[in-house]
């Protein structure tokens, strides 16, 4: 009897919208504002330099995804590079990470939920990581049907927001001004860096993409370029309509640009897109996670039996369901919105191990397929990758001690279970 395998069942189309659909999240409707007392007018230049420097690290999945096109990507390119104990460090991490970022943004749909209809915000967010647990488990193809429907759902509120922005556009804003010139751009960039990310969990489904060689490089490219020219164009709209003072100063700050054209009718409106937007973020978290400890168990770094794949649905179930168990119950932690930072500091120590595996594996694996290789090469060396890893380490520095700290516990304790299950 045949070992059940996952299913390649994804093509460009569908890989794209899953990147579409995490890397628009809900992430540019909060961070804008904030950009713009920031960055001022200028806060489109943020959003240019994000996308410059998203690349480099967007380059390097490119051309590993090419090379090894594998789930629980990060965990199989640290290896190859720097060996199993590193790679476990690497993979426990994102794991950890994406759990913790899953239960968060299913609370921020548990908020959004309870303000249209005055429910318990807890309950919800758990009664939605349950339901799309049962899709993930039901079929990778059904899900994506979802993520399409949501993710084109959040484009459409961003073309609403230019549209209205280009109608009530004032023509006499200074767009290159900043409070502090160049100084607030880069500020600004560090911030709105954060609405970019996502692109890297395309990775994680490269054994259920068709062609996967050439689909996941080409997907990842085209959803950093085409969300990257609907944040210069929501950035532009925006302070032309209503001006970068009132934006920053507003918690909802493309409600306000809604609010010229939609009046009271635009907070419902920018309601409903949330709930598409955070409800497809947890699906696409939960589905990168459960793909990410099904590689690794497959592999025997965990325990074997979360490398099972389900005989009818052809998904790695053991790992689906032990997700969607783990992430309910950080939901009851409450108010996790400080410890929701592990996610992104924890993704961007994986982007310092992703780099630096592109740039080792050039010479490691000198003579491996590569049907996707970076540009601007000094003979073997990607000079794009040291940029990646450059980038990647400077954004550490954004986070407070406290998320030092934590992220440094959970990778000493990564450290101890590899032992541990090495003996």
């Amino acid at each position: 009897m045949k070992k059940p395998k996952l299913k390649r069942e994804l093509g460009l189309f569908e890989v794209t919208m899953y990147g579409l659909g995490i890397i628009i999240g809900a992430g540019v409707y909060a961070l804008i504002g904030e950009g713009a007392g920031i960055a001022g007018n200028a806060i489109w230049m943020s959003f240019i330099i994000g996308a410059v420097i998203a690349s480099f690290t967007g380059l390097s999945y490119c051309e590993l995804s090419s090379m090894i096109p594998k789930e629980a990507a990060e965990y199989n390119y640290t290896k190859k590079a720097f060996g199993k104990r590193l790679a476990f460090i690497v993979g426990w991490s994102l794991i950890v990470a994406n759990i913790i970022g899953a239960a968060a943004v299913a609370m921020g749909f548990g908020g959004y939920f309870s303000h249209i209809f005055s429910t318990p915000i807890i309950p919800v967010a758990v009664i939605l990581i349950v339901l799309l647990s049962l899709l993930n488990f039901w079929s990778l193809k059904e899900s994506s049907h979802f993520n399409i429907v949501a993710a084109t759902l959040e484009m459409v509120g961003l073309f609403i927001i230019i549209a209205i922005g280009v109608l009530f556009f004032r023509p006499n804003v200074d767009y290159f001004y900043s409070p502090a010139g160049i100084t607030s751009v880069l500020s600004g960039t560090a911030l709105v860096f954060f609405a970019f990310l996502g692109f890297e969990n395309l990775a994680n489904i490269s054994e259920e993409t068709k062609k996967a060689r050439k689909v996941i490089p080409k997907a990842m490219l085209l959803s950093i370029a085409i969300t990257t020219i609907l944040y210069i164009a929501v950035a532009a709209v925006a302070v032309g309509a209503v001006g970068w003072e009132a934006l920053s100063s507003s918690k909802a700050p493309l409600s306000l640009v809604m609010n010229q054209a939609l009046g009271q009718n635009a907070s419902l409106v920018m309601s409903i897109i949330a709930l598409f937007s955070t409800s497809n973020t947890v699906l696409i978290m939960l589905i990168a996670v459960s793909r990410m400890i099904y590689g690794m168990a497959s592999q025997g770094s965990l325990p074997k039996l979360l490398g099972k794949i389900h005989k009818k649905r052809h998904t790695p179930y053991k790992a689906v369901f032990l997700v969607m168990i783990t992430a309910s119950i950080m939901t009851l932690v409450g108010d996790i919105g400080i410890v929701a930072e592990l996610t992104t500091i924890g993704i961007f120590a994986a982007f310092i191990a992703v780099n630096a595996s592109a740039i080792v594996l050039r010479y490691k694996l000198a003579k491996a397929r590569r049907p996707f290789k970076m540009p601007l090469n000094i003979g073997k060396f990607p000079v794009l990758a040291l940029l990646g890893v450059v980038t990647s380490a400077a954004m550490l520095f954004y986070f407070k001690p406290v998320i030092w700290l934590a992220e440094l516990a959970i990778l000493m304790l990564g450290l101890l279970i590899y032992e541990w299950r090495k003996k």
